[in-house]
């Protein structure tokens, strides 16, 4: 019995080499950074031809969290969801990006409706995306320090002035 039970922690279920893992009832695909855009291109082969967000998460306050199969957590994590439109089906990547290297490879090449969520993404979190052909900022003012959605970000207080108002 205890072997069983060794054997079936010992498996893994993989999709084009990634571990999977699921969070209600949705595929997850835990992907290397380098395997990022070779993934992305598989699953679209696959039907996936819909990006439907890109986004990132600071785990800052949580650095001992369990991502899943024997993955290294980092600081950072870029979230994408895919749409297969004919299969029905949706799937979600996880990539790890460290905070001393926030920079990972872009998908505008593949899905060129991702150039806003990169550029978004950067903006509020401060990762790259390599070979985008716009990193700039789209929300924040092009002078802005720093990148308002990490947590270690200084809100600091900025009075706001209302029009009609005595504050």
């Amino acid at each position: 019995m205890s072997d069983q039970v060794e054997q079936a922690e010992e498996t893994v279920e993989t999709l084009h080499g990634c571990p999977v893992v699921y969070s209600r009832d949705q595929m997850v695909l835990l992907v290397a950074r380098e395997q990022y855009v070779g993934v992305v291109k598989s699953l679209l082969a696959d039907g996936f031809d819909v990006c439907i967000d890109l986004t990132g998460v600071d785990y800052l306050s949580l650095p001992h969290r369990v991502v899943g199969a024997g993955v290294k957590p980092e600081r950072f994590e870029v979230v994408v969801n895919l749409l297969s439109l004919t299969k029905r089906e949706r799937i979600r990547l996880r990539v790890q990006v460290p905070s001393d290297d926030t920079t990972l490879a872009s998908l505008f090449d593949v899905h060129p409706g991702t150039e806003a969520h990169e550029r978004e993404t950067f903006d509020m979190f401060g990762i790259t995306f390599d070979g985008h052909p716009d990193m700039t900022r789209i929300l924040m003012p092009e002078d802005w320090d720093g990148h308002p959605l990490r947590k270690d970000y200084d809100q600091g207080f900025i009075p706001v002035q209302f029009k009609g108002t005595n504050s």
